[in-house]
């Protein structure tokens, strides 16, 4: 996440009017995320940013591309404006008459017992949806944990035979050189799974 961040923020120094980022949100932590934010934000050029990282995208584009259904929609202004004119967050309702409000209230009273079992049912219900996404949570959060610690372990394995490869001694070395293109293959299946996991950690959550 650190070298991520370092190789965008050089990128951002560049002599360049033009930026396509990749989700570049992947591997960083709150903190770095906001110091890429701010540093795409003093970017005198344009930034084009496939995100799925809506906090991230809010307040720092000025026009969204949705993708979708074999078409691609343009909006202008932000993502959060978006999200409201193309999929409402909920469904506004006609408010009740006067005459409507008075039924309602009548069969609320005769139906009193019926609605305090419905209610304790629903309640009931609610608790176990809660208790089974906790559930999921915590065992999604458990696999980003494991391949987090793979790519560590990786990563640091990959750092090691770059560095036994600059010696000409082992130029030539096939083991390594084997070890280095299976860690790399690893490495980039892991982080597709992480990537993966931490979307659907994501909406999850919501």
């Amino acid at each position: 996440g650190e070298r991520s961040l370092l190789a965008m923020i050089k990128l951002l120094l560049e002599p360049v009017n033009l930026l396509i980022l990749d989700e570049p949100t992947n591997h960083l932590d709150m903190r770095s995320k906001d110091v890429l934010k701010e540093a795409i934000r003093a970017f005198d050029g344009t930034a084009i940013i496939v995100s799925h990282d809506r906090e991230f995208l809010d307040g720092l584009v000025s026009k969204v591309y949705a993708f979708g259904g074999g078409i691609v929609r343009e909006h202008i202004g932000g993502i959060y404006d978006y999200l409201t004119n193309h999929h409402p967050l909920q469904t506004l309702t006609p408010s009740p008459t006067a005459s409507e409000t008075a039924n309602n209230a009548t069969k609320n009273e005769a139906n009193g017992a019926t609605q305090q079992v419905i209610s304790q049912t629903e309640a009931s219900e609610s608790y176990q949806q809660r208790k089974e996404r906790q559930k999921r949570l915590a065992k999604i959060e458990k696999s980003i944990k494991e391949c987090e610690r793979k790519i560590g372990q990786w990563e640091q394995r990959v750092h090691e035979i770059d560095t036994l490869l600059c010696d000409v001694a082992n130029a030539s070395n096939m083991d390594l050189i084997n070890e280095y293109t299976d860690l790399r293959r690893l490495l980039d299946k892991e982080e597709l799974l992480w990537t993966k996991l931490s979307e659907e950690y994501e909406e999850c959550q919501k």
